[in-house]
């Protein structure tokens, strides 16, 4: 993991400041057994929520999927599927900094991965599986991410 400052938003956020900006980034709903979802909860922060991160400068969004669940999690996707697009003002929300983004967030169901989950990397402090019904609070868009691959029919989401 690079830190914050080497990373491309924070040198981007070097150069203007505490603005709002608009970074893409990744996001997955990994399912366990039972139905259950994996929820990391993130070093920076305390909240629990998906694994996801920002984009870096010579990356596809498909690289940035993959290394952010390894760098969050120690799983290596072997196959996902791109689900929603998510791009609404809404969905309009401050880092451990203060500092503002506008999504631009591609989600996806990841449909088979490898490894043995940490439960500690350099990015968490705790990642588990938690039934649907019994997990943490954890942000809005998430929670509408995970109710979007829940009713995922095929069609690709655009909000």
């Amino acid at each position: 993991m690079e830190d914050f400052e080497q990373s491309y938003a924070g040198r981007l956020r070097k150069e203007i400041g505490n603005r709002t900006i608009i970074v893409p980034s990744a996001r997955a709903v990994i399912h366990g057994n039972g139905g259950s979802v994996l929820l990391i909860q993130r070093r920076d922060n305390g909240r629990w929520g998906l694994p996801a991160g920002l984009i870096e400068l010579n990356e596809s969004i498909d690289q940035c999927l993959r290394r952010e669940v390894g760098e969050e999690t120690g799983l290596t996707i072997l196959s996902s599927t791109p689900v929603a697009l998510y791009t609404d003002p809404r969905f309009t929300d401050c880092n451990a900094h203060g500092q503002s983004y506008q999504m631009f967030s591609l989600l996806y169901r990841v449909d088979s991965w490898s490894g043995a989950l940490r439960t500690e990397t350099e990015e968490t402090v705790d990642a588990r599986f938690f039934p649907l019904a019994d997990r943490p609070e954890i942000p809005d868009h998430h929670r509408e991410s995970i109710e979007d691959v829940l009713g995922f029919d095929g069609t690709f989401i655009v909000k």
